[in-house]
């Protein structure tokens, strides 16, 4: 069965946490939602980025194209692995996502920030 979203309404996490629900209003007016084990809203998630760049390249027939969220804050704070911490990036409407960065990895991208020039030719990658 096919849906097509034409309104997304409420975002919920069912109350033992063993999954989430996406509600949204179809594109004939009705109620309808989707729910995914927890298991699944972490490749969900891991998978939604790469889509949009995609759609947006194909859309606009442009392959520069990404989806960028403007950072509002960040943290970085020790990892319980303690050769990596843990790398916090945050928008200010609430969006965050975390990555455990190696210490050496850490330090490489602290380096590459500092030499950044104000236009750069090309984007710094590791």
């Amino acid at each position: 069965m096919d849906l097509e979203s034409r309104e997304l309404t409420t975002c919920k996490v069912a109350a033992d946490g063993q999954s989430v629900s996406l509600r949204f209003v179809d594109a004939s007016g009705r109620p309808a939602a989707v729910s995914f084990p927890i298991e699944q809203v972490g490749a969900l998630a891991m998978t939604l980025p790469a889509l949009i760049e995609k759609a947006l390249r194909k859309r606009y027939q442009d392959d520069s194209l990404r989806y960028v969220f403007p950072l509002g804050s960040w943290s970085c704070e020790p990892a319980t692995d303690a050769a990596s911490s843990i790398v916090t990036l945050r928008t200010v409407d609430g969006f965050s996502v975390c990555f455990s960065v190696p210490r050496r990895q850490l330090a490489e991208f602290g380096e590459a920030l500092t030499a950044v020039p104000e236009r750069p030719e090309l984007p710094l990658a590791n």
